[in-house]
């Protein structure tokens, strides 16, 4: 019999229904269910209900690892054969795959909006009637911080300036009115709707795994009902593993060389030093990586923590200084008309491409498609932090808050920002030009405001705090992803993460000048590609186990007992006639159409012990067969 003729399971036990219907059911087999409990029962599992060992997973570290410092030493040797290399894989990735990151952002932000209002938007991230751990202002502001970095003070003033003075191709004629608005709403469609949705996406696949099917906290463990429990404890979930580290490196990097060029930028004006030089970007990027050493081993990371909260307070601060000491009757204006901008142009902004001409190309080269490629990069970065503050939300509450809400609030601040340095150049303000570098056009803005002249000293010591937590929250992150997803992993391991991280900045910073970010825009895109076939793997995995949650199960189970009762309730009574629960007869019940025994629903809550064995549970009472107990778990570490 060929493998198409061969009957399949899920037909089989249909058939085997049939005979036991004209059988007069008397040969009808009760279901046998792990733990004894209907897979729409499970309340969900949570990551510290299950039973596992950690340690550093040497298949990942040396992966990731090695291919990482290789690319810095052959950096730091040859910068200039990198540079080639890496212009050569540029200019290859942004012609052949440019399709592919801008795919990958349309797909994200549509299939999630899709799923935040469909019955899967009721799912909770975690177990049932589980409460929020977070208030929702908290947990606003936190989503705010994951977000916001070095983007307000370096890309705020400087991106919309960018297209007010040139801008995209087929639009509008530059440093007109047309010109102003559309800057605005090119840049919100770079930091807005799509970038929080590739958030969304890898925060809420790692949050369900983890909360929900307690799984471990690696991008691996998302794939679980999609590769199998072998393949995901395999080589391909270490290949994920190792995709996400790698991504994470270079997209956080890239923010971290950013903020290096930020601060060089204002030491060198503060302090008159002279021209910015990439000597010197190295030097602060050496002094800044000393301090994340520092915070890593010292044990004062809740401390950093504190003083990150402050940054978004000071960052939040000169927004609002620039607001009411800028163009202020201007900006209010200014901010409602550039989001109406934003969302009647985002359709157009979607469909550029190759296909509209050279030139929309090298623009999409420079700005969106490397924009996505920086968001699929921080996405396991950013994702995993989200996924962690997000616990007990349900899957509408926190897609639609991640997407939303940081993107209005980022709205404002750009919109506060990049008016304000419009307005400025339109008026002739000292110190403006239509080359002026990027990075300087946050202190020439400052500098044009008055009372101010205190805000360049901490915009500097904004940013490097942000570098430092961000460093550190980030090499906590790859720790993780390397250590089988030990939430507290080696010191060792995080700070080795960190040096390379800084290693990397260093690199890329050397392919460009001091003013350019072209080395970093190279070598995010390029490094991008695998992890952005990952994001679109997410979406399919993460579908299949919402498919399967018990959740789902349930309205399924009530959409068919539901709609079955009220058609023979008014065949038989009419209008009078209520619902109550009965027992049907084998396979005439609601579930019929529900092959509840199948492994996609009953695989994953069968409670194993740390070897992969399964163990007797009780999700009554809540109790292992063999005594096991969380506050009695074994640390043991090991390495596979």
């Amino acid at each position: 019999m060929s493998t198409q003729e061969r009957p399949t399971k899920s037909k089989l036990k249909d058939e085997a229904r049939r005979a036991g219907r004209s059988l007069g059911r008397l040969d009808y087999r009760r279901p046998e269910y792990p733990h004894g409990i209907h897979p729409a029962l499970v309340p969900g599992i949570s990551i510290d209900e299950q039973r596992r060992r950690y340690g550093l997973s040497r298949t990942v570290f040396v992966l990731a690892g090695v291919l990482t410092v290789i690319f810095v030493i052959w950096g730091v040797a040859d910068p200039e054969g990198v540079a080639t290399v890496a212009q050569a894989a540029f200019d290859w990735s942004t012609t052949n795959v440019s399709w592919l990151f801008n795919s990958v952002a349309i797909i994200v932000l549509l299939v999630l909006l899709v799923i935040a209002c469909s019955p899967y938007g009721r799912i909770p991230l975690g177990k049932d009637g589980e409460e929020p751990e977070f208030s929702t202002f908290a947990w606003v502001s936190m989503l705010f911080a994951a977000g916001i970095g070095i983007g307000v003070l370096f890309f705020g003033p400087s991106e919309p300036l960018t297209y007010f003075v040139t801008p995209p191709p087929l639009t509008a004629e530059p440093e007109s009115v047309e010109a102003l608005h559309g800057a605005l709403a090119q840049t919100y469609f770079h930091w807005g709707f799509h970038a929080w949705a590739m958030y969304a996406l890898v925060g809420g696949a790692v949050a369900y795994s983890a909360y929900r099917r307690g799984r471990s906290l690696l991008m691996s463990s998302v794939f679980r009902s999609m590769f199998g429990a072998r393949r995901t404890d395999g080589f391909a979930g270490k290949l994920v593993d190792s995709f996400a580290i790698i991504a994470t490196l270079f997209g956080t990097a890239a923010a971290l060389g950013i903020a290096a060029m930020q601060i060089g930028t204002g030491v060198s004006i503060v302090t008159g030093v002279g021209e910015l030089t990439t000597t010197l970007l190295v030097v602060i990027l050496l002094v800044l990586t000393a301090g994340f050493i520092v915070s890593a081993v010292s044990g004062v990371a809740r401390g950093i923590r504190y003083l990150s909260s402050i940054n978004i307070v000071l960052t939040v601060g000169i927004v609002g200084i620039v607001l009411v000491l800028g163009p202020t009757l201007f900006l209010l204006n200014l901010l409602p008309s550039a989001m109406v901008e934003y969302v009647g142009s985002m359709f157009d902004m979607m469909g550029r491409s190759l296909s509209w001409g050279e030139e929309t190309q090298a623009f999409q080269s420079a700005w969106t498609v490397y924009y996505w490629a920086w968001w699929i990069s921080w996405s396991p970065f950013v994702g995993i932090f989200i996924a962690r503050i997000s616990r007990g939300r349900t899957v509408r509450q926190f897609l639609l808050g991640t997407i939303l809400i940081p993107s209005t609030m980022l709205f404002v601040a750009f919109g506060v920002m990049g008016g304000t340095s419009m307005w400025m150049y339109r008026e002739g303000l000292p110190g403006f030009a239509a080359d002026l570098a990027p990075a300087q056009v946050f202190f020439t803005m400052i500098d044009n405001l008055d009372y101010v002249a205190w805000v360049p000293y901490v915009a500097i010591v904004v940013l490097s705090i942000f570098f430092i937590t961000s460093a550190d929250s980030a090499s906590v992150v790859m720790g993780m992803l390397s250590s089988r997803g030990d939430q507290s992993p080696r010191r060792g391991v995080v700070v080795f993460w960190g040096l390379v991280m800084s290693g990397i900045a260093v690199v890329m910073l050397s392919l460009g000048d001091a003013t350019a970010l072209q080395g970093l825009q190279q070598l995010v895109i390029v490094t991008a590609v695998p992890f952005a076939l990952v994001m679109l793997l997410i979406v399919v995995a993460w579908v299949r186990d919402l498919r399967t949650d018990p959740a789902t199960l349930r309205h399924l189970y009530a959409q068919s007992a539901v709609q079955h009762a009220v058609i023979e309730g008014v065949q038989k009574h009419g209008d009078d006639f209520s619902l109550q629960v009965g027992k049907a007869g084998p396979g005439d019940g609601a579930g019929a159409h529900i092959d509840s025994e199948d492994e996609s629903y009953t695989d994953w809550y069968q409670r194993r012990d740390e070897d992969g064995e399964p163990v007797g549970y009780s999700y009554e009472t809540g109790e292992w067969e063999d005594g096991w107990t969380a506050d009695g778990e074994d640390a043991r570490r090991e390495e596979d």
